[in-house]
């Protein structure tokens, strides 16, 4: 017997898989591959999948249906690997702290270009808003970066309530990914929004500014106000895969939009004449910041691969 249904939560080995509205614990069987992508994992939250019912009730992933979309990154120790976080979704937010844990603009910036490049919609949650107007300077220069680069910052606090309104409305009806740094408060963003989730959540290392993982696989839940909600481990670094250098600038709006004024077609908008991305940097057009993740990218050294 052989059904459809949804990859809801992995694990590595086994999968959890919903189907019409009952959940089964499943294997995968055989090599499961999707043709040009090579990965840590064939199978990943929000997977349509055909699953094969033995006599005995156990189940079996046996297809995935093709993915309308997918965020990847670089595998943390396999340089030609790749690991999907998710498939199939609707929008992207990666949640962001501004102090006590610090994100670093260029992690920001490469899961945006991710986004662009798999077109998925991204939003930035700034959460622990409330702890971020502490430092005002640091907030306001944060809002001038992204909001100038044409994306919407969602500024809430998942302790205060602040703000969750807007997170809810965002999320609604939609199969949303929330990734971020570990310590950015996403499990108490998910508990917030959805108390029946009780999703892990820790304390920041005092040491290191740093949050200590709590959630150590992905998994999907489903919102009592309608849509899906994927989860992801916290990560550190996000690796590009598959951009070529001379498409970067593509994946970057503010950049794209401005480099219609360059005087060569082929500019690289890093040292040519008459570049216009060079101009609107200058200008203070372009944020520095955001110039600076675009030149970490070209000359990636494998750091956050």
């Amino acid at each position: 017997m052989e059904k459809e249904g949804i990859v809801i939560e992995s694990t590595g080995s086994w999968y959890k898989v919903e189907i019409e509205g009952q959940i089964h614990d499943c294997r995968t069987r055989g090599r499961l591959r999707l043709k040009g992508v090579r990965s840590t994992s064939p199978v990943v939250v929000g997977d349509r999948v055909k699953v094969e019912f033995s006599e005995a009730g156990e189940g079996a992933i046996v297809a995935i249906a093709p993915r309308r979309n997918y965020i990847i990154r670089r595998a943390s120790n396999l340089s030609k690997e790749s690991h999907i976080i998710a498939a199939n979704i609707d929008c992207a937010a990666v949640v962001v702290t501004i102090a006590a844990p610090v994100t670093a603009p260029e992690f920001v910036d490469r899961f945006l270009v991710t986004c662009e490049a798999y077109k998925v919609p991204a939003v930035i949650i700034l959460n622990k808003i409330d702890t971020a107007r502490n430092h005002p300077e640091l907030l306001e220069h944060f809002r001038d970066i992204y909001h100038s680069a044409g994306y919407r910052i969602i500024e809430c606090s998942a302790l205060t309530g602040e703000g969750l309104e807007e997170v809810v409305e965002l999320l609604r009806d939609k199969t949303t990914l929330l990734s971020g740094n570990s310590g950015v408060g996403k499990s108490t963003l998910v508990n917030a929004i959805e108390p029946s989730a009780a999703a892990k959540t820790g304390v920041i290392s005092e040491a290191h500014l740093q949050g200590r993982h709590t959630t150590t696989f992905s998994r999907v839940y489903t919102l009592s106000f309608g849509g899906r909600l994927i989860d992801t481990p916290g990560i550190r670094g996000f690796g590009l895969l598959d951009i070529k250098p001379e498409e970067l600038y593509h994946y970057f709006p503010e950049i794209m939009r401005v480099s219609q004024g360059c005087k060569f077609y082929n500019c690289t908008h890093t040292h040519e004449p008459h570049c216009a991305v060079l101009e609107a940097v200058a200008d203070g057009v372009i944020s520095e910041s955001r110039y600076e993740s675009y030149l970490k990218m070209l000359d990636d050294d494998g750091k956050y691969r």
